[in-house]
């Protein structure tokens, strides 16, 4: 017997599994108690087991999405009807700063503090408590718990059911395709928690920024430099766009000559691709060509569309012309690269016969529409809090540039050339905003912008063709 086999004879009954994920979804949505469990970890292991029983997914997220808003709503209530005596419940007796550091997310953020708490990990099990006793209207928390949850189910349930359902095909690997995947995953661990780690250095409350504006000073050129540099962006000398721009320029020049040395598939490439090849399914080829559509040209001005609308009616003409701009460009390279480099694609379906694969135009327009979105996200936040946009942009890169491997239309290199190039015109972008001080974009609807953007995604994928 194997592993896979041994844990799905451990694996509870269909009905019993949607009850411990309901249950475990309200306990790490309740005050108190989800202060002191760790919910996500139950919930990732318990989505694992449902994959792997090969429940439907929608009732898995349903399941998740239901407890979430009995959590939420059962701290609600407990805050509006025992204001006065919740702070005297143990573990909230014992750690106040807790309470204060809901009541301050929930003044700044209002009503969408429901909806962004819920993604905040020191303040999720606070937050409805802390509406509930400053008498937040019912009606509103109704609509923000639904909407946040509808989000929250399925971002959370995902990576488990998608390793319970690759269990047995994760165990089945070849010896050596295995080593790839681990060392592709600890490769991607690192580089994400090294560009966190930088980007908190270079800014102006890192240590490595204050080295080296202090060994500026003592320079006379790069004294006047540094002064004139800081002078025109408010104090701050953008040194991570410029670390960001010389890495990923270095970095994309030469993965590039490294392709097109080769003049075909690299040895990653076809190890990746013989990988995929055995963790296939059905429905992870229909999510990959889901997420296909949703990052193709008509998917992204999806996106993009309610932004742009708001903005222009806030007369920020400067914060479009810079994303328009960052779109244009990275489209233009996209143009150019595939022209250049014409590499084929491992496989070619007929609404992309003609076009090449180096660069992958998918992971490179999602990284300049991600890392923009997250940097103009994270101006608007504490330092402290920052590293949560960056780290979402991550995620919905790396989920989009595997989609490309999932249904075979791109080689592994094509992604990282790609991210690369796109991580060039992000630090463009950013240099050119930072230029001079700007105004600030909040506040923001930031959940009636965002679920306009879902709805015209949803229309996108139902409707239009893919391209």
């Amino acid at each position: 017997m194997n592993l896979a086999d041994a844990l799905y004879q451990l694996t509870p009954s269909p009905f019993l599994l949607l009850l411990i994920i309901a249950a475990i979804a309200l306990i790490e949505s309740l005050a108190l108690v989800g202060l002191l469990v760790p919910g996500v970890v139950l919930l990732t292991a318990a989505a694992s087991l449902a994959g792997h029983q090969e429940l439907a997914l929608t009732t898995t997220v349903l399941a998740a999405f239901i407890g979430a808003v009995i959590g939420d709503w059962v701290s609600f209530w407990l805050g509006y009807s025992q204001h006065g005596r919740v702070t005297r419940l143990w573990p909230l007796s014992r750690h106040p700063e807790w309470i204060a550091r809901g009541a301050r997310f929930f003044q700044r953020y209002g009503t969408l503090s429901v909806f962004f708490g819920r993604f905040v990990g020191p303040v999720r099990p606070v937050v409805p408590l802390i509406a509930g006793m400053l008498r937040m209207s019912p009606r509103a928390f109704t609509w923000a718990n639904l909407a946040s949850a509808a989000l929250w189910a399925p971002a959370y349930v995902l990576p488990g059911y998608l390793l319970g359902r690759t269990w047995q095909q994760l165990l089945d690997v070849p010896e050596g395709i295995r080593q790839l995947v681990v060392v592709l995953a600890a490769l991607l661990v690192v580089l994400v928690v090294v560009f966190s780690w930088l980007r908190q250095q270079v800014t102006r409350t890192g240590r490595l920024y204050r080295l080296l504006a202090l060994g500026a000073r003592r320079h006379p050129v790069m004294r006047r430099l540094w002064l004139a540099r800081s002078g025109r962006t408010r104090g701050e000398v953008p040194l991570a766009s410029w670390l960001l721009l010389i890495l990923s320029l270095g970095g994309f020049s030469g993965w590039t000559l490294l392709v097109v040395r080769e003049a075909g598939p690299l040895g990653m490439d076809l190890q990746a691709q013989a990988l995929f090849a055995t963790l296939i399914t059905p429905w992870l080829t229909q999510l990959g060509q889901l997420l296909a559509r949703v990052g193709d040209t008509f998917g992204i001005l999806a996106l993009v569309l309610p932004w742009g609308v708001w903005l222009l009616w806030r007369r920020r003409l400067d914060a479009v012309l810079h994303i328009a701009g960052g779109l244009g460009a990275i489209a233009a390279l996209n143009t150019l690269g595939k022209a250049l480099v014409g590499r084929a694609r491992p496989d070619t379906p007929e609404y992309l016969t003609g076009s090449m694969a180096y660069p992958s135009a998918h992971t490179s327009t999602m990284v300049v529409m991600a890392g923009m979105t997250a940097a103009f996200v994270a101006r608007e936040l504490p330092h402290r809090q920052r590293h949560w946009a960056y780290w979402t942009a991550i995620l919905v890169v790396v989920l989009m540039a595997l989609s490309r491997l999932v249904i075979g239309v791109h080689w592994l290199s094509d992604l990282i050339g790609g991210a690369l190039m796109g991580l060039v015109v992000c630090a463009l972008v950013q240099l050119a905003w930072q230029a001079r001080p700007r105004a600030p974009l909040a506040p923001c609807p930031w959940l009636l912008l965002g679920l306009a953007s879902l709805v015209l995604v949803a229309a996108r994928i139902a409707w239009l063709p893919p391209v």
